[in-house]
């Protein structure tokens, strides 16, 4: 099982990626360096996804940051957390009641280190609010898989149409067919497109 967790991964990604891909040779050196982006896995790991489900990276950056600065970022924190402890730092109605059915999960976290791709999605999207995005973001960011995508992520949408000329922002399914060829390297791709968003937007896509 291939995981990303050095730069020399992240060059070897890359090579093979312009090696399959006219378009991704070009733009992998006009990107800049690839950043690795990872986190501790775990219930850390998680929170921060669920936090930046469909809000801008400022924004879970600032909620991630109250959160931190009350103390609730662990299982057990959570679990003990009042709702209006959950408000004040800026947590929607739906994501305290998924970040408290999580803490109250009590998943073994570390037994999902070894297992396969599909096996960790499985066990992810069991709990409250998480969905597919969030546990491609989670394989790709805390488990390092090499191979994780995240095909709904609507920033690499983007950047692939703009990118590869699309008459449209491709959808999950076309994106998927488009990411084909970048196996089993389409973390290092979604890490090419991310950067290239932030080159034509200005802005993150992806915290």
């Amino acid at each position: 099982m291939r995981r990303i967790e050095t730069e020399a991964d992240l060059a070897e990604g890359s090579a093979f990626l312009a090696g399959v891909c006219p378009v991704m040779a070009r733009i992998i050196p006009a990107v800049g360096p690839l950043p690795l982006r990872r986190r501790a896995d775990g219930f850390p790991a998680i929170l921060d996804a669920v936090i930046s489900q469909q809000i801008s990276t400022a924004a879970a950056a600032a909620i991630a940051g109250r959160m931190a600065a009350a103390g609730l970022e662990t299982e057990a924190a959570l679990r003990a957390a009042s709702d209006e402890d959950l408000r004040l730092v800026g947590l929607s109605r739906p994501k305290q009641k998924y970040l408290r059915g999580i803490a109250e999960a009590r998943l073994d976290w570390g037994a999902l280190r070894d297992l396969p791709d599909e096996e960790v999605i499985a066990q992810l999207t069991a709990l409250p609010g998480i969905g597919r995005w969030t546990a491609d973001i989670y394989l790709k960011f805390a488990l390092g898989r090499a191979d994780a995508f995240a095909a709904g992520d609507l920033a690499l949408a983007e950047a692939a149409r703009v990118l590869y000329e699309l008459p449209a922002r491709p959808g999950p399914k076309a994106l998927t067919e488009l990411a084909t060829p970048w196996r089993p390297w389409r973390s290092v791709a979604a890490r090419v497109l991310w950067s290239y968003y932030r080159q034509i937007k200005g802005r993150e896509g992806v915290r």
